[in-house]
């Protein structure tokens, strides 16, 4: 044993790897992506499959499809990622695994960085699934290791459900030397049609038996070791889970320095099935209890629950009582306050802070000489005048939504603005129907979408923002880029031949920086009946390098500001009553000098010693 000073979502793979996994696969999602990307760098020999999936629902296939083969196997994703694995996952249950399954799933408490704050505990109990809920990084560490065991034990696939703080929260652990990995052997698979092939017979056996499962669950669970009851010395009573009991745990060490009478507390890591023994001997005696959890009362209606199942005279409090908060993130500062109000302690003095310097808080907006910005801009002008809607996606195009670009009239989740923007036009006579979506997404959730318009025989200009990797999740590769994720180089899927094999007819590239004959090649398109194609394809400012860069001219300059009036690029500055580039941030892509009216913007290309302008 040793120790590291590792990331959440590092620790997570490292125990993995340290399990014997020898599948991975997953889709990348922020607050997840850096588990597969942790166990890809630590596997130099190749022995473990690490794959990117097209997207969770592949990727939850995959893993299965290795369990059943007696491998362990882990799939990666975030909240609103298992609503895509979902459907394989509720039969994938009833039919059971051979080898380890655990399905990593972080939930992301704010929401940080996701749609929706979805709570996958719930996701557990309906899919009747065991959930194991670390609550620090060396928690996590141990616990995957832990959830795979019980896994093979009682085959079945196991949550394990991180949230944002221990993804990516840092602590110093102690882990496994390689010399201590276990190595996993699986044997592969073996037919059994009967066991592998899923008819209502066997489902209806197969419910009854995880019901009981379950039950035997619950009262192993109650002596897992995660699963504690802390001493306390009078009636009041807290349960808690994850990241919150690390912040209990430290309100009380600090007051218990001061004398303080301290609550008996309920450290719930395995959430369903839930630890019921234990949760009424932590019951027995107390008057109140305050439950302190991110996202929903999960807890908090166990306990409600069991008190009318044992008749016993506890007072719940927590989100249903108002007496926490029902949504956000829990901090350090929270829970104490929460549990003074409790406990009838003081409030705690706030720290007195020094004056914080003035700053401008930027909103999120699309990188300097991101090609996106160009796109949106080529069919903004080609639509001008015209009746029009933007459905947008999940990706940094999202951020096409901002002022001035202000283009993105639709979002809901991956995929869904193709079919959005076509019950748009089922009844909206006369718009033209725009769909934008990323070149990753574009392969994780769209091609039915497409498929569906086009047996529709819908009107839609479906736009492929093609940058050439998944960009917002930090540069994963996908089927388009012609690399996986170990490395090994492979034919691209061609986005244009996906869709005329799909009945798509009319397909166009065309460089978004070229702004002229992209606007022209709208202007064609749109005009064109049913479903087409335009594939805007310019490479991530982030994975090449800078063409150039852009000055103003100042003698030329009229201080019209239609530079940053029309496309809003963060390179675009005012100083001193002057418009200038911001040389740090330009790449020079030249769409600011393009659509200059006075040629008072020069670009310069790094590959010419003249420059160029308008």
């Amino acid at each position: 044993m040793h120790a590291e000073y590792l990331m959440g979502n590092e620790a997570i793979a490292m125990g993995a790897v340290a399990a014997g996994v020898n599948v991975v696969a997953g889709y990348p999602g922020t607050p997840s992506t850096e588990v597969l990307e942790t166990v890809a760098r630590h596997n130099p020999d190749g022995k473990i499959h690490v794959e990117w999936s097209t997207n969770e629902k592949a990727g939850m296939e995959v893993a299965a499809g290795a369990a059943y083969s007696g491998a362990r196997a882990l799939v990666t994703m975030k909240q609103v990622g298992l609503n895509v694995a979902s459907d394989p996952l509720m039969s994938l249950e009833y039919l059971g695994v051979k080898g380890g399954l655990v399905v990593l799933v972080a939930d992301d408490p704010g929401p940080i960085s996701s749609q929706t704050e979805q709570d996958t505990r719930h996701f557990a109990s309906f899919a009747k699934v065991p959930c194991f809920d670390p609550a620090s990084v060396q928690e996590a560490y141990e616990m995957i290791q832990e959830a795979f065991d019980f896994s093979e034990r009682y085959h079945t696939p196991v949550f394990l459900r991180p949230t944002t703080r221990i993804d990516h929260g840092y602590a110093s652990i102690t882990v496994k030397d390689e010399s201590e990995y276990r190595v996993h052997e699986p044997e592969g698979f073996v037919r059994d049609p009967a066991r592998w092939v899923i008819f209502p017979r066997l489902s209806y056996r197969a419910h009854q038996e995880i019901e009981r499962r379950n039950e035997e669950l619950s009262e192993v669970f109650s002596s897992y070791a995660r699963n504690q009851v802390g001493p306390g010395a009078c009636r009041l009573g807290i349960a808690t889970q994850g990241v919150s009991y690390s912040y209990v745990a430290e309100t009380l060490a600090e007051r218990a320095e001061e004398g303080k009478e301290m609550p008996r507390v309920l450290k719930v890591a395995t959430p369903f099935p839930f630890p019921e023994k234990l949760a009424v001997e932590f019951l027995q005696g107390l008057d109140e209890v305050l439950c302190l959890e991110e996202l929903d009362p999960v807890i908090e209606r166990e306990l409600i629950f069991l008190c009318g199942k044992y008749q016993l005279p506890v007072r719940i409090r927590g989100k249903l009582t108002g007496d926490v908060k029902r949504a956000g993130e829990n901090t350090r500062d929270t829970v104490y306050d929460d549990i003074a109000a409790f406990m009838g302690w003081p409030k705690a003095e706030p720290a007195a802070l020094p004056e914080p310097p003035v700053s401008v808080v930027r909103p999120p907006v699309l990188c300097a000489g991101c090609p996106h910005r160009a796109s949106f801009y080529a069919v903004k002008r080609a639509m001008k005048g015209q009746k029009s809607v933007f459905c947008g996606d999940i990706g940094c195009y999202t951020l096409g939504n901002a002022m001035p670009l202000d283009m993105v009239d639709t979002c809901l989740c991956m995929g869904a603005g193709i079919d959005i923007a076509q019950g748009i036009g089922a009844v909206t006579p006369g718009m033209k129907c725009f769909a934008f979506v990323g070149d990753s997404t574009f392969f994780a959730s769209s091609i039915t979408g497409i498929i569906n318009g086009v047996y529709n025989q819908a009107d839609l200009t479906v736009c492929i923002l093609d940058n050439s990797t998944t960009a917002m999740t930090g540069h994963q590769p996908h089927p388009g880029t012609g690399h996986t994720m170990m490395g090994q180089i492979v034919d691209k899927v061609s986005i244009e031949a996906t869709l005329r094999g799909i009945g798509v007819k009319t397909v166009r590239t065309v460089d978004p920086l070229d702004l002229e004959a992209a606007i022209e090649t709208v202007k064609e398109v749109a005009a064109e009946p049913g479903v087409k194609a335009i594939i805007f394809k310019s490479p991530c400012i982030a994975i090449v390098k800078p063409l150039g860069r852009a000055e103003v001219l100042q003698d030329a300059c009229r201080k019209c500001k239609k530079c940053i009036r029309e496309i809003g690029c963060p390179g675009i500055v005012v100083e001193d009553g002057n418009i200038k580039i911001d040389a740090s941030q330009c790449t020079g892509c030249g769409i600011c000098a393009e659509i200059c009216p006075f040629d008072a913007i020069e670009v310069t290309s790094f590959e010419t010693e003249e420059g160029s302008g308008k």
